[in-house]
């Protein structure tokens, strides 16, 4: 039996920090492998700081069949408790998930046994994503450099565009091996009720300029149709969101836009049926999981040229757009607002089967079972 030793700042029932942590959950429910147990260490609140409900701290809560997770309280993490807890497991492998975490990410790394550790970066070194903080990223990989990373550990991308990122800042001779994302797939919603020249348009993302909704409200200034717009997510950047709520104020009487916070992974499912189309123009998405789980859900997608999700317009499945062009984004959203309902459905129905060629389950399975089985296969 091996076992896999997962580093992560949040964890379910934390949500609120997107991505990654949905990537893991996916990991240990998905992954079907009985010779593999799963141990998590993370801390014991969500995103915004709020202790985690219904799970216990500071000991192993059995998460599934094959699973454990140690809920971290800030009281007593420290170097030692991460030490002694990995350190006990003795695992065959750690995987770090981040790269610019202290605890959860460079003291595992520095300071733990294992056979084996990989940092799974989670889109971290995108272009996009190192424009954020510029400086204060650069600061930290020029240490990271400097401690040989790139020679002492191995690393994790999800395809082939992030392992050219991780080698633009580590160099060609990192190690590196490829395995994806496992998504959600919802069930089909299909289309009961779109009318011509409306149209119910939702986001659900972390609330900050990675993911670019500043640039939908600017699109929506110029629209001519009836448009409401919900939005989901944790607020991540304050001033951004500032600025967001000015342009809010700002908007055409035949806009609606309306705020609702965080929304739980569980109720997605269920909220995805009351809107007609999904839009996310991300500057970077190392995979963007509610991108994917709207359009199996029938969900035509507006989003950006730098997600997985490319050449929607072809399929029938939604628009890829610049991340900066006001005028092109306004153009996509009046377009499907324009659509009546017979014309919609083509859509609808694109976006379920362009999700179906994204997905192999099987594939999938095999690519992890060559990381935690087969660790020959990581290239030079």
């Amino acid at each position: 039996m091996k076992t896999v030793f997962i580093s992560i700042d949040w964890f379910h029932p934390a949500y609120k920090a997107g991505g990654p942590v949905q990537s893991i959950a996916n990991l240990v429910e998905q992954y079907c492998h009985e010779q593999v147990n799963f141990k998590i260490f993370c801390s014991n609140t969500d995103f915004d700081g709020i202790a985690n409900i219904g799970v216990p701290f500071d000991e192993w809560y059995q998460y599934n069949q094959y699973t454990q997770v140690w809920y971290a309280s800030k009281k007593t993490l420290s170097i030692d408790l991460i030490k002694h807890t990995i350190n006990n497991t003795n695992p065959d492998l750690i995987l770090i998930i981040g790269i610019f975490s202290w605890y959860f990410n460079l003291v595992p790394l520095l300071f733990c046994h294992s056979k084996m550790k990989v940092i799974s970066v989670r889109g971290m070194l995108h272009p996009g994503a190192l424009s954020q903080k510029y400086f204060k990223k650069q600061l930290f990989l020029f240490f990271c450099r400097c401690f040989n990373f790139s020679y002492r550990y191995y690393f994790h991308a999800t395809n082939v565009m992030e392992k050219s990122f991780i080698r633009q800042v580590f160099g060609n001779h990192s190690r590196v091996y490829i395995a994806g994302n496992f998504p959600r797939v919802f069930a089909f919603q299909p289309v009961y009720q779109k009318r011509a020249n409306s149209l119910k348009m939702v986001s659900i993302a972390l609330i900050s300029a990675m993911k670019n909704i500043e640039l939908v409200l600017d699109a929506l200034q110029y629209c001519t149709r009836q448009v409401s717009y919900d939005i989901y997510g944790s607020i991540k950047e304050e001033k951004y969101w500032q600025n967001c709520l000015d342009k809010i104020k700002s908007l055409p009487s035949n806009i609606v836009v309306n705020y609702h916070g965080g929304l739980n992974p569980l109720k997605v499912e269920n909220s995805l049926q009351l809107y007609d189309l999904f839009i996310l123009p991300s500057k970077s998405e190392n995979f963007g999981h509610s991108i994917f789980e709207a359009l199996s859900a029938g969900k035509p997608v507006i989003t950006s040229h730098f997600t997985p999700f490319n050449d929607l317009n072809n399929h029938y499945a939604g628009s890829n757009v610049s991340v900066d062009n006001i005028s092109e984004m306004t153009k996509s959203i009046n377009f499907f607002a324009a659509m009546p309902q017979e014309e919609f459905v083509k859509w609808n129905i694109g976006a379920r089967q362009y999700a179906a060629t994204r997905i192999d389950q099987q594939a999938l399975n095999h690519q992890y079972e060559q990381l935690f089985f087969n660790n020959s296969l990581f290239n030079a």
